[in-house]
């Protein structure tokens, strides 16, 4: 089983075609988001919403760390169910909504981008199939352009939604240094890709849990992490930012516990590297991702143009290893159990 999957997988194949996938989008809808980016300037927000789930949502999350840095503007992931069980009425005077998603298919993103358009708020979707129903109910799209994706487990079309928003940020701040380093991922990434994170695979082939660790930028990328652990390797996988850790999950750490933590270059990564540290001292046994060169570093981090876009060269080398640790554990990354390509929830 292991040897028919062995390079064939669609997980991996799609992680591996990230950067040309990025670098499609970035040959594409310069203008749009340009326009997008005057209009918010122009009607500056008085709120802004990011409507998501699964890895759409870690995605937006890292979006709106972006505005919330960049532009001083608080964000507000969405509880769907306000609109869709519980009617609630959102004043959407000055409300910018944006929301993401593969498939464009699942109702509980439908009705409130449906219902925040009707009110008179500007509505915004980043999506892979631009003539899917959340496009419609979009006064604004945004295709991925990362192509068709057949594992269930995302991999490209996360990377695109990263880019996508880092994007509307850029364009927001009408920002050319960004813009410029936007324009570099896809030779960052497809270095990224080739990463030797091996490493990770020879000591989570056994592991029932994990902790993985980010903060600020990095925690967006963490979660993701854990969600792909979980869904492709049945690790019980948690995500935590590295502020959090020490509120109650440090009680887990005992002699030999596995810990991923992401610490790319930023104001963050001083204080991931001390609790790599401290980690190591109570006994865990850490895999630490962080820039080559970095103290403790053994899955390493290749640079991009700008520091807050290492991220996404963090989630570029991660996903082939997730990939080959699904498949060293006896698993097909592709067809998880219990899980579809197309989630629809109310």
């Amino acid at each position: 089983m292991l040897k028919e999957l062995q390079s064939k997988t669609h997980m991996l194949a799609e992680a591996l075609e990230a950067p040309s996938a990025v670098a499609r989008q970035l040959a594409h809808n310069d203008q749009l988001y340009s326009d997008f980016g005057a209009l918010l300037r122009k009607r500056a927000p008085t709120s802004v919403l990011t409507v998501a789930r699964g890895s759409s949502d870690h995605a937006a999350h890292f979006m709106a760390y972006l505005i919330m840095a960049r532009l001083g503007r608080l964000v507000t992931s969405l509880p769907m169910s306000l609109i869709t069980l519980y009617q609630s009425q959102i004043a959407c005077d000055g409300l910018v909504s944006m929301a993401f998603s593969q498939s464009g298919q699942s109702p509980d993103l439908v009705a409130p981008t449906r219902a925040f358009s009707d009110a008179g708020a500007i509505t915004a979707a980043f999506v892979n199939e631009p003539e899917s129903p959340l496009a419609h109910v979009a006064q604004w799209v945004f295709p991925l352009h990362a192509g068709r994706e057949a594992s269930v487990a995302a991999t490209k079309s996360f990377i695109t939604q990263l880019v996508a928003g880092a994007r509307v940020v850029a364009a927001w701040q009408d920002n050319l240094v960004l813009q410029a380093a936007l324009s570099g991922l896809p030779g960052v990434l497809s270095r990224a890709a080739h990463a030797d994170w091996s490493a990770a695979v020879q000591t989570l082939r056994g592991a029932t849990r994990l902790l993985v660790i980010g903060r600020g930028t990095g925690l967006p990328i963490a979660m993701e992490a854990a969600l792909k652990f979980k869904e492709t390797c049945a690790i019980q996988a948690e995500a935590f930012s590295g502020a959090e850790v020490k509120h109650g999950p440090m009680a887990l750490i005992d002699e030999g516990y596995p810990m991923l933590i992401f610490a790319p270059r930023g104001p963050a990564q001083p204080g991931l590297l001390a609790l790599a540290d401290e980690m190591r001292q109570r006994g865990a046994n850490v895999l630490l991702a962080a820039p080559a060169g970095t103290r403790g570093a053994s899955l390493p981090i290749v640079e991009t143009a700008s520091i807050e876009l290492d991220p996404i060269s963090a989630i570029q080398s991660f996903y082939p290893m997730v990939e080959a640790l699904a498949r060293e554990r006896g698993r097909n990354p592709d067809a998880p159990p219990h899980l579809a390509k197309v989630t629809r929830t109310n």
